[in-house]
């Protein structure tokens, strides 16, 4: 895997993803392979907004923002693959997910491990496969299917 020159950071992040808080789940981008792969993180603190519901005294992360955090992560490696998408009149919509696993809870202090996997793009659909780990050891995994649409069509 290359090694990006220096570490995306949020501010590049943000220029590339229309996420914003509370619903923006990737911190950093770590390593890029145009086409293949990418790998970043979302440290997860006990200020999340989610936490006070979820659950109160057990403070514990939803495993469907787990799955957002795969899905933003594979947004960013579809865009830094296209540089065409980064003209901002595209969106991704979450189009599919499948085969999702939690093994394990992720709890505030953790720091969330973000890998996806480009397993094809065909027209407007990408498919990606994707785990979350903590501390080396894979929390989710699962394959997500995103469309890419015109953002004006909207």
């Amino acid at each position: 895997m290359s090694a990006l020159p220096t570490p995306m950071m949020i501010a590049e992040i943000l220029k590339l993803l229309p996420h914003r808080y509370p619903f923006l789940m990737v911190d950093r981008v770590t390593a890029f392979e145009p086409g293949q792969r990418l790998e970043g993180y979302k440290n997860v603190t006990f200020n999340e907004p989610f936490f006070q519901g979820h659950f109160p005294g057990l403070p514990v992360m939803p495993g469907v923002l787990i799955c957002e955090a795969l899905a933003q992560a594979g947004g960013l490696l579809t865009l830094m693959s296209d540089p065409a998408l980064c003209d901002g009149s595209k969106v991704f919509l979450f189009a599919g997910i499948d085969n999702v696993r939690f093994r394990a809870p992720v709890v505030p202090g953790d720091r969330l491990e973000l890998q996806v996997f480009d397993v094809r793009r065909k027209l407007s659909l990408v498919k990606m496969s994707g785990q979350a780990l903590v501390d080396g050891k894979i929390v989710a995994s699962g394959t997500m299917t995103a469309a890419i649409a015109n953002r004006e069509d909207m």
